[in-house]
């Protein structure tokens, strides 16, 4: 079994089940990474679990570790550890060691990041949305945090949906950049406003009613279409698929390696 050579250095609780991890390497330097890509965690199968979890749905080889690839959400030019925005999942193999985790403990980091869902094939003179739900939003932090204030000369817009406000993580972070950089809008979206102890008075319901509103048209004072803005689409594949069909229905087109286009969407792989 592979060294855990990796250690955790700070556990922030957004909500419950819901966390940000600080991970550092342990005798060796971080790869250069470009934001928007993905590193691999792993824990022992031995690992504890956390005491609220049920069951997990899959059987763990007792001499491999259980590996999981996440979106990085550190800024590029941070190179002391990678962090993490993760959802537990009670049944899951992974999360519920992960969340069990004191500061301090020691897991896998793999050496090598990957990823395409980057801004590198983005044209300069295009603006970006970027449509999330849930820690889908890891990849838009760590390309918020390394490009809106050195990209000048664009528009950019997170739109963000969750079910309740308090699973809505960096809102605060997304703000203070919103107040900082007049060329970035801020949408919130929450499905289940009957749960909030005060109330809300954003926007709500799910992320396809934002786009068939036009909330980030209304944003910006401008028309979004194929020609001046990329969409990046990350986070639960309802959605992704939901608003793939918006946007092709409007001309968006899938962006590939092979194939420019004014669409993308994660995947890891």
């Amino acid at each position: 079994m592979e060294e855990l050579n990796a250690i955790l250095q700070q556990k922030i609780e957004v909500a419950p089940g819901l966390c940000i991890f600080r991970i550092a390497p342990l005798g060796w330097e971080l790869p250069e990474f470009k934001p928007g890509q993905y590193c691999p965690l792993g824990l022992p199968p031995t690992a504890k679990r956390v005491p609220y979890s049920v069951p997990e749905a899959k059987y763990c080889p007792p001499d491999q570790l259980i590996k999981r690839p996440y979106s990085i959400a550190s800024s590029s030019s941070q190179n002391n550890y990678l962090e993490f925005y993760i959802k537990m999942v009670n049944n899951g193999t992974m999360t519920p060691r992960l969340f069990a985790l004191k500061n301090g403990d020691k897991l896998w980091m793999r050496e090598k990041v990957f990823g395409m869902f980057t801004l590198d094939d983005i044209p300069k003179d295009k603006n970006v949305i970027f449509f999330a739900t849930g820690t889908g939003l890891s990849p838009y932090m760590s390309m918020l945090r390394s490009h809106l204030t050195t990209d000048s000369g664009k528009k950019w817009a997170v739109v963000h949906g969750a079910l309740n406000s308090w699973d809505l993580g960096y809102r605060d972070e997304i703000i203070a950049m919103e107040k900082f950089c007049p060329e970035l809008k801020y949408i919130p979206i929450i499905s289940e406003p009957g749960n909030e102890p005060t109330p809300w008075h954003g926007k709500v319901g799910f992320l396809d009613k934002a786009w068939k509103e036009r909330y980030v048209d209304d944003a910006w004072n401008e028309k979004v279409t194929p020609e001046n803005t990329m969409i990046f689409l990350c986070g639960h594949p309802l959605m992704v698929s939901g608003m793939e069909e918006h946007l092709q229905a409007e001309g968006f087109s899938l962006h590939t390696k092979k194939q420019p286009g004014s669409y993308i969407k994660e995947k890891f792989g």
